[in-house]
């Protein structure tokens, strides 16, 4: 074999390391987003997301199917309305108005009063949070 087709074999090794690689970091963001679903979502979304979690015969408004984001926008997953609506740069009209604790403020609250290190704390729960719900999508 020449050298060209041992070089080929290295180049393909090395990119199929880095993609397992890859998949692996992936799932652990999704990992730790499903944690924060477990303590921030479960209780009114539920177990699985379809919005029949404890809390949802106390809600006026019932808590929606988080398992049907991206099929209810056409197909495609919402990302950054979701990251918008966690962080509470959007309004949810079941989890009230902006003066009312949402994840957003209560992740940043939770890193402290570190500045920029809390608004990054927060931003990747928020972010990993979103790729669990991208990830679990029907």
């Amino acid at each position: 074999m020449k050298i060209g087709g041992w070089s080929s074999i290295l180049v393909a090794a090395m990119l199929l390391a880095v993609a397992v690689s890859a998949e692996a970091q992936q799932m652990e963001v999704i990992a730790g987003g499903e944690l924060e679903y477990k303590r921030s979502c479960i209780a009114c979304h539920g177990i699985e997301g379809r919005g029949d979690g404890l809390m949802r015969q106390y809600l006026t408004v019932p808590p929606a199917n988080l398992r049907q984001l991206a099929n209810n926008n056409g197909g495609n997953f919402p990302f950054w309305e979701v990251y918008g609506k966690i962080n509470g740069q959007t309004e949810v009209r079941t989890h009230g108005t902006r003066e009312m604790p949402i994840c957003g403020d209560r992740f940043r609250s939770d890193a402290g009063s570190d500045g920029k290190f809390a608004l990054t704390q927060a931003a990747g729960r928020i972010l990993s949070l979103t790729f669990y719900l991208e990830h679990i999508q029907d």
